[in-house]
């Protein structure tokens, strides 16, 4: 009887690897979640989620449904022999691989990110993809070996074209010349450690246009048979392409600021731009409510997650503006005591509260009764306004969570960024460069 009270759930990872465990029939994502966590061996996923297959499109858990919301009257019908399938996959895209703190979270980050590069569109980028390569082949080859000329030709073939560049890019350059010239930029980068080389990956990935992002396929008009739209959540905001014979263009880049507000009913999706745009109401259509509303929730947490997270994004690139600057010792030293007077001037717990912009979710009262569920549409829509603007909004910046708990707290990414500067204080009181 017990036995006929479980599920059995399989939760793949980016590295083909995954997971199994058995759930009761009445279990939540946060059920699932705790259990990755534990076979991990974390204690946060922090940029990742979980994900299911809908009509061929991964769409975020929320965590506090019920999981037989997701499998339907399979899940209380199946068996504890038969799984059902969840994804783990990167929900939150970061410019720096140095906000991911655990080393095994930062790995499957990497080993996700690899594989969206080789499907890759961005064939206006080319130059950038060889710089790609040799980032990955440093972090899983190591050094080139130095070997002489008459080895060359071995030397060259020493990885496959395909596991590192897009097929496209494959098609236009020949395998030869990729194997001719890969090797060179792969030995520019002699000497950088594993760890170093995946964060370099990372940082260089997110410049990709269809790199460091979500895409979620929409139809321009309802009854469309094919989705040339995509919608691409990002680090700073959202994308728009057109999908013109397999190659994508962009049709608007808006940052988080562009954006007015985010709105659904039904399949029904709508972007409306800040009027300082000037912008037509971009209106598209999902394959459904339940994508609407998934796909809405997705773009509300990671605004959030920008929100919660640019402070310690500043204080890395500032760290790795440092590193890139290639001056002497002495000026180097100077430079952080500099960083160093800034940092403990400044109060990171108090900037979170002075936000530039938000998401707020207003929704409207669903399911009041029975024949309302069942003859009006789903409707959500999330506001991105100026707290200045809006009193309420305001208020609610100041410690109080928009929509629930936040995923990543202030107070969490306080700690983080509280470690930087430690380390800033520290080096820089020895005189030595930050590393």
């Amino acid at each position: 009887m017990r036995t006929k009270l479980r599920r059995h759930v399989c939760v793949l990872l980016p590295n083909k690897q995954h997971l199994d465990c058995a759930l009761r029939v009445r279990a939540r994502g946060q059920e699932v979640l705790g259990t990755v966590l534990q076979q991990l061996g974390v204690s946060d996923l922090q940029v990742f989620g979980l994900a299911v297959l809908r009509d061929n499109e991964y769409l975020f858990l929320d965590l506090d449904q019920k999981l037989s919301k997701y499998f339907g009257k399979r899940w209380n019908t199946g068996s504890l022999m038969v799984p059902f399938i969840i994804f783990l996959r990167v929900q939150y895209y970061v410019e720096s691989g140095h906000l991911i703190m655990s080393s095994k979270v930062q790995q499957l980050y990497y080993t996700e990110l690899r594989q969206k590069v080789l499907r890759s569109q961005s064939r206006q980028q080319e130059a950038l993809f060889f710089q790609l390569a040799a980032s990955a082949l440093q972090a899983e080859v190591g050094d080139l070996e130095q070997r002489d000329e008459e080895d060359k030709r071995k030397r060259q073939a020493y990885f496959l074209p395909e596991d590192y560049f897009p097929a496209w890019l494959i098609k236009r350059r020949g395998r030869d010349y990729l194997l001719q010239n890969g090797p060179a930029l792969h030995g520019e980068l002699r000497g950088m450690p594993h760890s170093q080389a995946i964060l370099q990956f990372i940082r260089e990935a997110s410049r990709l246009e269809d790199g460091a992002v979500t895409l979620y396929r929409m139809r321009q008009e309802k009854k469309e048979l094919k989705s040339a739209i995509l919608l691409g959540v990002a680090v700073k905001g959202v994308h728009i392409y057109q999908e013109v014979e397999g190659k994508l263009c962009v049709l608007y880049d808006l940052s988080w600021t562009d954006i007015d507000r985010l709105t659904f009913q039904g399949s029904r999706f709508e972007i409306t731009a800040v009027g300082s745009l000037c912008l037509p109401k971009m209106v598209y259509y999902t394959h459904s409510a339940f994508h609407s509303k998934h796909v809405l929730r997705h773009l509300s947490d990671s605004h959030r997650f920008h929100i919660n997270t640019r402070e310690a994004a500043r204080y890395i690139q500032q760290l790795e503006d440092m590193q890139a600057s290639q001056l002497h010792k002495e000026a180097y030293i100077c430079d952080t005591t500099l960083l160093r007077q800034r940092l403990s001037c400044s109060n990171f717990t108090s900037s979170m509260s002075d936000c530039s912009v938000e998401a707020a979710w207003s929704k409207e009262e669903e399911d009041k009764e029975d024949e309302d569920s069942i003859s009006e549409p789903e409707t959500d829509e999330v506001f991105v306004d100026d707290p200045a603007e809006v009193p309420w909004l305001a208020e609610l910046l100041h410690g109080v969570s928009v929509d629930g708990p936040a995923l990543f707290s202030s107070s969490y990414w306080a700690a983080v960024t509280m470690e930087m500067k430690q380390v800033l204080l520290t080096r820089a009181e020895e005189g030595v460069s930050v590393d």
